[in-house]
């Protein structure tokens, strides 16, 4: 008892800590709340009960297609606006103090929306909250099924708003659609308009997506990677280069991404931690991709769709036989790992630790 109390002490005391997460949708910060006001908003009469269901994605393919409809709600500025603003509050709520959030421009492309007004509204509702010691960046993300002709658009509206606060070119849904090689064009583009590179790669893919990533397009970061696990030449590879992993354990429980990588790509049952699905928290590569050297950062990616948050996050990596030494240093490795000038980095860490020594955790 006396040592489950001492742990429960250790995880409230670290919750207090400054954090930064580096791997957020903010479409995937959606709250059912948030999706019934959207929806009856255009004429669409919902429950929260109702999106939840269809949040509880059991594979990759339904992770996609419950994606693809909620994002449908967000169809005017004014939309993106309401959920920066509730977003902010649940980031302020965990002390973040430094996020980095994607936002799925290839899909406004595809909806014909006007990025640049759908930026503005996000950034003028974001900014009070900057105020309150929340510091944010935006990165401008591709679909990868859709095409290089589509992520050049992204890439360019990225180039065009990169003194408004974009700092990187990405890429996620689907990495098995297309070769990395299609978009190597669109990456060297990002480079040259002085674009940070980031790639959703070894989530459902093998580890040559990942290496594919990194040789092909040039990524500083890889979202996911969990597949790196499973080449030994590839870790020390990206832990010479300090290539960081963006690593999100729940929503790999939730997409069946670990189950697949565990060989269990079949399995139909709920995909969530507490539900005894095949896949377990114990079983995550995070552990050995950080002892490898590998720089990681722990992330939500779509916490109210996978019903987690960055506090949650956190606390499985002791189940996953993490010490708090270790937990430590991957929460102030986060602020290492951003795309922040030096300074900035080193004034979060020093902050950081200033913060952590009086509650006894250094």
């Amino acid at each position: 008892m006396a040592q489950q109390l001492s742990l429960q002490s250790w995880a409230a005391r670290f919750q207090l800590l400054p954090k930064a997460e580096l791997h957020l949708h903010l479409e995937g910060t959606m709250e059912p709340a948030t999706v019934v006001a959207l929806a009856g908003k255009y004429g669409d009469l919902l429950t929260e009960g109702a999106v939840a269901a269809r949040y509880a994605a059991r594979d990759f393919p339904a992770f996609i297609e419950a994606y693809k409809w909620v994002t449908s709600y967000l169809r005017a500025p004014a939309d993106y606006a309401l959920v920066a603003r509730r977003m902010c509050e649940q980031l302020l709520a965990q002390n973040v103090v430094y996020a980095e959030i994607t936002l799925s421009v290839g899909v406004m492309l595809l909806r014909k929306q006007d990025v640049a007004a759908n930026f503005a509204a996000i950034c003028e509702a974001a900014a009070p909250y900057q105020h309150r010691g929340l510091r944010l960046q935006w990165i401008f993300d591709a679909v990868r099924q859709f095409g290089p002709a589509a992520a050049w658009e992204v890439a360019r509206c990225a180039a065009d708003l990169r003194g408004a606060g974009v700092i990187a070119f990405g890429m996620g849904g689907d990495e098995l659609a297309l070769p990395a090689a299609q978009f190597r064009d669109v990456y060297e583009y990002a480079a040259a308009h002085g674009l940070h590179r980031l790639v959703h790669a070894g989530e459902i893919g093998g580890p040559d997506s990942v290496r594919d990533a990194v040789e092909i397009l040039g990524a500083e970061r890889i979202g996911h990677g969990i597949a790196s696990a499973a080449d030994p030449a590839l870790m020390p590879l990206l832990a010479a280069r300090s290539i960081g992993l963006e690593l999100c354990p729940t929503s790999n429980l939730c997409t069946g991404a670990l189950a697949r990588h565990l060989g269990r790509p079949n399995a139909h049952t709920d995909a969530r931690p507490d539900s005894g699905n095949d896949a377990r928290l114990a079983e995550h590569p995070l552990p050995r991709l950080f002892r490898a050297g590998i720089p990681i950062s722990i992330s939500t990616d779509d916490p109210a769709m996978f019903g987690t948050t960055l506090n949650a996050e956190y606390g499985a990596l002791e189940q996953m036989g993490l010490s708090g030494e270790e937990i430590l240093r991957i929460s102030e490795g986060a602020f290492r790992g951003a795309f922040l000038p030096l300074e900035d980095k080193m004034a979060f860490v020093k902050s950081f630790r200033a913060q952590a020594a009086p509650l006894g955790l250094l």
